[in-house]
């Protein structure tokens, strides 16, 4: 069945072969070792969000009650430096992002099997010309997308190894998770579900 999606949204699905799914997990847990994950917690009312997260590049994306979504270039809870973004995912942004400065964050995301994410926009970032890309991996997720203004939203199976752009009229599109479908990849050993966004934070000079 074709999905039809708001302009700018493109959904490339089996861009990552299993080979090349595990060996991008071993590159996220290499990540992690180094930038753990943690529970990040909405503005104002400081509640936990129901993924952990962190990120990898020379900003991140954190929010807390006390200061709310922000990109700094420290972790939040150890105070060191993000790790770099690693190479496979540098090369899937030159392949399919069609942007010419590199990405400058990459949020790490785990969900776990009753784990989900409101629509939301991504509006934290100073050039919002530059596209976001999206990378699954592990238990396939029920995405959700719609126009940036509101009306009829999409939804639609992610699955490991799938690739999403938000870009052009879709950089600001309305997107979430409904929820995961736990047992539908082996590719994590405990089960859940990874999402990697990367993003450009800053106005190329």
């Amino acid at each position: 069945m074709a999905i039809t999606l708001p302009d700018g949204i493109r959904f490339i699905p089996g861009v990552l072969d299993r080979p090349a799914q595990e060996a991008l997990v071993e590159e996220v847990r290499a990540v992690v070792s180094k930038a753990p994950l943690f529970v990040p917690r909405m503005p104002r009312t400081g509640k936990a969000m129901s993924v952990r997260m962190t990120n990898c590049g020379s900003l991140g994306w954190v929010t807390d009650k006390e200061r709310g979504y922000r990109y700094q270039p420290t972790h939040p809870e150890t105070g060191e430096p993000w790790p770099p973004i690693p190479a496979s995912l540098l090369e899937l942004w030159t392949q399919y992002a069609d942007w010419p400065h590199p990405p400058e964050a990459c949020l790490v995301n785990f969900y776990e099997d009753t784990a989900k994410m409101g629509l939301h926009q991504d509006k934290d970032e100073e050039e919002m010309n530059a596209p976001v890309l999206s990378v699954s991996l592990g238990d396939t997720a029920l995405f959700r997308v719609g126009p940036p203004a509101g009306g009829r939203t999409t939804s639609f199976r992610l699955e490991s190894g799938d690739v999403v752009v938000l870009g052009g009229e879709g950089r600001m599109a309305r997107h979430g998770v409904d929820r995961l479908l736990p047992g539908t990849s082996t590719r994590l050993k405990g089960g859940g579900r990874l999402n990697l966004t990367l993003r450009r934070v800053t106005r190329s000079r």
